[in-house]
């Protein structure tokens, strides 16, 4: 699945114009700062820059299972602690079908850990307003 996505609205159109059904999976995370933070990285990370993130949860949704990025969030609300951005990603069925749950498990887990790693490729961040953030290493 690839095109231009400038915000959760356009990743949502883009999931559900696919031929297979899809699963969107979602990585949860917050950001913070490292206990040993200099003043200029405290500094920097008032500023939303920088600090480090940590997987709070994850979870798949179906691509039709929510029209609006609110609605998400409001889930995530309900189940989970506050969060400072969201890792998606998409999995697809085949043959019609969605992808079963042990590939969604999976595919979750592999996302937690490349999370950890900070290795980001293939997945796409999107702060609490649903706009794309940018990534720096």
């Amino acid at each position: 699945m690839e095109a231009n996505i400038a915000d959760f609205a356009d990743l949502l159109r883009l999931a559900r114009s696919q031929q297979q059904p899809q699963r969107l999976l979602f990585v949860f995370v917050k950001a913070s700062m490292p206990e040993d933070a200099t003043p200029q990285q405290q500094a920097e990370f008032a500023a939303g820059i920088g600090g480090e993130i940590e997987p709070l949860m994850a979870v798949d949704k179906a691509a039709d299972a929510f029209d609006e990025f609110n609605a998400l969030v409001a889930d995530a609300a309900a189940f989970g602690p506050p969060w400072s951005l969201v890792f998606v990603s998409s999995l697809s069925g085949r043959d019609g079908r969605p992808p079963d749950d042990d590939a969604v498990d999976s595919t979750l887990d592999e996302m937690i850990e490349r999370v950890r790693a900070g290795w980001f490729e293939g997945m796409l961040p999107f702060d609490p307003l649903g706009r794309l953030a940018e990534i720096r290493s």
